[in-house]
């Protein structure tokens, strides 16, 4: 049957699929513009099953905040074509409002990956995956989020001013700390570290009665590369993150990337 073009453009508004997808979803419809995107829709879930198998290695990070409350999403896709197109990244941004206005996490988890579902994947022809989200809120809320849309940094300070809290922010997304400081870092963990000079000394012939010091040097060595409060901070090289808090107190800090 003929298909007015018209009717082809507005199928392909509503859901981003190519004009032959539209053109044979209509004709399998007799016209019936409800049914062509369901049609279109059960089609896309089919191609979602066989993309789901493929990596999802690129995606942006979208942020949304109001008040002492901010919203953080992962958009996983293939590639970075994708990640870098303006629908995708206005997209990202709409699921991270979502989530800030949801009450629920499982809720807004069905919504999104169904969406991703019937929606994106269909759209876009990739894989499209939900990444990680939270949601934070506390006293004082630093954000940052890197030009690249990749990398993003969140901290929640008890006291403090919001602009020490998204120079730390900044500084977690730079530096990527693990631990909030030594007294932080698990047992297991610094034994396992011990262990390793242990060896290193070892092998490299030193005498046992110099490993206690030089491994309290390494010690805080790895103490000032992963441990937020001994890292060098990186607008001053001079100071050290816990110079800058004074009477402020880091709660919680997190590192997303893609």
């Amino acid at each position: 049957m003929n298909i007015d073009i018209k009717i082809i453009s507005q199928l392909r508004d509503r859901t981003g699929a190519g004009i032959n997808d539209c053109h044979k979803a209509l004709t399998e419809s007799n016209g019936d513009l409800t049914l062509a995107i369901e049609i279109l829709r059960t089609k896309g879930e089919i191609k979602a099953a066989k993309k789901s198998q493929r990596d999802v290695k690129e995606g942006v990070i979208a942020l949304a905040s109001a008040a002492n409350k901010v919203a953080v999403v992962v958009i996983n896709c293939e590639t970075d074509f994708v990640a870098r197109n303006k629908d995708f990244i206005n997209t990202a941004q709409t699921f991270a409002e979502k989530l800030l206005a949801s009450e629920n996490d499982e809720a807004f988890k069905t919504w999104a990956e169904t969406t991703i579902k019937n929606e994106l994947v269909l759209k876009i022809g990739e894989n499209i995956q939900l990444g990680n989200f939270s949601v934070y809120s506390g006293e004082t809320l630093g954000i940052y989020l890197h030009s690249n849309r990749k990398i993003a940094g969140i901290v929640i300070l008890t006291g403090g001013s919001s602009e020490l809290a998204r120079d730390l922010a900044m500084q977690v997304a730079a530096m990527t700390p693990k631990y909030l400081s030594p007294e932080t870092v698990p047992t297991e963990i610094l034994e396992k570290e011990k262990d390793i000079y242990r060896q290193q000394l070892k092998n490299e012939g030193k005498l046992e009665t110099i490993w206690d010091k030089i491994i309290n040097g390494k010690l805080n060595k790895f103490y000032e590369e992963n441990c937020l409060f001994n890292q060098i901070y990186i607008k001053d090289d001079t100071k050290k993150i816990s110079d800058l808090l004074g009477d402020a107190k880091i709660v919680e800090f997190e590192r997303f990337s893609v």
